[in-house]
């Protein structure tokens, strides 16, 4: 063989070298991520979800493809959304609120990570906390009764003279029946007259509120209070009703105070479960994490446009106060 041929030869297979190196590294794992909300409003938990993948060791980009899908609040979307990501083969689904129900009809297979602010073998998501079947796992940042009590006692805290308070509650939701029941408690154990309203319809919230005959509001945790929190803050400020929430978003929004889980911190833990699972780790062998840190914020500004002094002792224990 001449020279200039090996050399030419040579030249084009190093030339195939790096295309051969490409073709057999191994595809990244991805992983969906399925949401009710919009985008912008969900910047925040997406944050919260990769900072979990992270922990688990894995970061989006690098070792990891995450496929968004965002409902716009608009749930009759979720499974389409749900089978798009089905059909792209992911390794494993990541949803929020109603999404649960839109991917464990899509799939059967593919893992599915939840974050939820239900009950999850009362709404009916797992039939065990401890080992969860089928193909899904999760976080709630639900905790029943005992939290109800603590909003309860702090609002009577808030506000001394409350003698009557209204929940608001979605009458079909999937732990509206055990919220009330543990809300009656509740209310007895702090001497509190307590009544239910219904809301089935997010579009007539001002109407219900503005209606609503009681010195304190509580609102019970549903998807369709998560995906309305403006609204259901205009509301309650229509009415110039205190009002106690279970996540931040609604003091972000302008609410009064929250006391509850964090939301943060739950999409945080579905994110380091969604990184154990494409490590290897099966659902049934991550059981559902319930919360074990509570904080509460108060909105200040919201507190002085409803004329309330907030007790110094309040103030002290609060996680964060917007001024």
């Amino acid at each position: 063989m001449k020279r200039r041929e090996f050399i030419t030869i040579a030249a084009g297979a190093a030339a195939t070298w790096p295309m051969a190196a490409r073709a057999q590294q191994p595809k990244l794992p991805v992983i969906g991520f399925l949401n009710p909300r919009s985008k912008p409003r969900g910047e925040a938990v997406a944050a919260a979800f990769r900072q979990g993948l992270q922990d688990a060791g894995y970061e989006e980009g690098r070792n990891v493809v995450v496929e968004y899908r965002w409902a716009d609040d608009q749930n009759d979307r979720l499974p389409l959304l749900a089978a798009e990501l089905v059909a792209r083969n992911v390794s494993a689904i990541v949803v929020a609120g109603s999404a649960w129900r839109a991917a464990k009809e899509a799939t059967t297979t593919i893992p599915i990570v939840f974050t939820t602010g239900l009950d999850p073998v009362t709404a009916g998501l797992v039939k065990s906390i401890n080992r969860p079947e089928a193909n899904l796992t999760g976080a709630s940042f639900y905790s029943g009764g005992p939290i109800i009590a603590k909003q309860l006692g702090i609002m009577r805290e808030l506000v001394p003279n409350v003698t009557e308070v209204a929940m608001l509650v979605h009458p079909s939701g999937a732990s509206a029946d055990s919220q009330m029941k543990d809300a009656a408690v509740a209310a007895r154990q702090n001497g509190v007259a307590l009544q239910f309203v219904n809301v089935e319809d997010v579009l007539k919230l001002d109407e219900i509120i503005t209606g609503i005959k009681a010195d304190a509001l509580l609102i019970a945790v549903d998807p369709i209070f998560d995906s309305r929190p403006s609204e259901v803050v205009a509301g309650s400020a229509h009415r110039h009703l205190p009002t106690m929430y279970y996540i931040r978003e609604f003091v972000e929004a302008g609410g009064l105070i929250c006391y509850g889980a964090s939301l943060l911190g739950t999409y945080r833990q579905a994110g380091t479960y969604a990184g154990r699972i494409i490590a290897g780790v099966k659902p049934i062998d991550l059981p559902v994490v319930l919360p074990t840190r509570f904080e509460l914020i108060i909105n200040l500004k919201t507190a002085n446009a409803l004329g309330l002094v907030v007790p110094s002792s309040l103030l002290a224990a609060a996680d964060e106060v917007i001024e």
